[in-house]
């Protein structure tokens, strides 16, 4: 290893290091705890049981909870099962139904923070095989949102400082028409976006520690955009899927794995059958483009 190249190799670990300890930083921040605005009750627990709209092609999801675990599969036999167990006085949540439309909504909870170790916000619910637009907004939480062959035509997720995975295993077996997560100050991982069956996907990051993984059966070609703060991004193409990745906003720490053809700040590599094409605008923070 030559002069130049220690030297980037060491100014790759010192990038990488600043992002961790500021990714940290912002995270400790956002879960700090107030207690005193927090009422606690006994635990309670609210069952959710919707069942699928009669005469209608689809219907559409919407989950809104304060602060605390959110575990989102499928299996239900309805449209959207499982329970919510609860124990703080303002949280409980108020279910509406309109023409094909569900939403499970605990509010806005401006005045507290995330949770001290006995407040319990557990949300575990089950979505079924109708064709659904889903939409989650959450504060923050940990969460594993495994979407694997569930029908999405629609999927939108937004949340605050969190620590969540998100899991496609399985093709969806309907076109979602588009995916969207829009994040703060989060350790965010999604596995098998090719399996989300979507033309669209868009990922907006604040400071945080990120992994996108596209593998999966690629049905379509797919356009992503990927925008982030501060942060450490790494980027998981399969092998044999042809993709594009172009990057702006002056982001220079960049380490390709696998076959790349590199040309200025585009990256490109050869396969058969649909293609991704990735936009990342990124200012400071570090990128793990790989292949494999």
């Amino acid at each position: 290893m030559n002069v130049f190249q220690r030297r980037k190799k060491m100014r790759k670990i010192a990038i990488t290091l600043v992002i961790l300890v500021l990714v940290g930083a912002t995270l400790a921040c956002s879960f700090t705890i107030d207690t005193d605005n927090v009422k606690l009750g006994e635990t309670q627990v609210l069952d959710i049981n919707e069942p699928v709209p009669a005469d209608l092609a689809g219907a559409r999801v919407e989950i809104e909870m304060g602060a605390g675990k959110l575990n989102v599969a499928g299996g239900a036999r309805g449209l959207v099962e499982g329970t919510i167990t609860y124990n703080v006085f303002g949280w409980t949540p108020e279910v509406t139904r309109s023409d094909g439309s569900v939403s499970i909504l605990q509010g806005r909870l401006e005045d507290i923070k995330v949770p001290n170790k006995d407040v319990v916000n557990d949300w575990d619910l089950l979505l079924g095989a109708f064709p659904t637009d889903l939409e989650i907004s959450a504060g923050a939480y940990e969460g594993l949102i495994d979407l694997s062959g569930v029908a999405l035509t629609n999927l939108k997720i937004t949340d605050g400082a969190s620590k969540a995975t998100v899991e496609f295993n399985s093709p969806n077996p309907v076109t979602m028409e588009s995916f969207s997560y829009k994040t703060g100050a989060s350790q965010v991982k999604i596995y098998g976006i090719g399996n989300a069956n979507t033309p669209q996907f868009t990922f907006d990051g604040g400071a945080g520690d990120y992994t996108l993984d596209f593998s999966g059966t690629l049905k379509q070609d797919m356009a992503a955009k990927v925008t982030s703060g501060v942060s450490k991004i790494e980027i998981i193409i399969p092998e044999n899927v042809p993709a594009r990745v172009t990057i702006s906003g002056g982001l220079n720490n960049v380490a390709p794995s696998g076959t790349w053809s590199i040309t200025g700040s585009v990256y490109e590599k050869t396969g058969t059958g649909p293609r991704i094409d990735i936009t990342i605008d990124m200012g400071v923070g570090s990128l793990d483009l790989i292949s494999q």
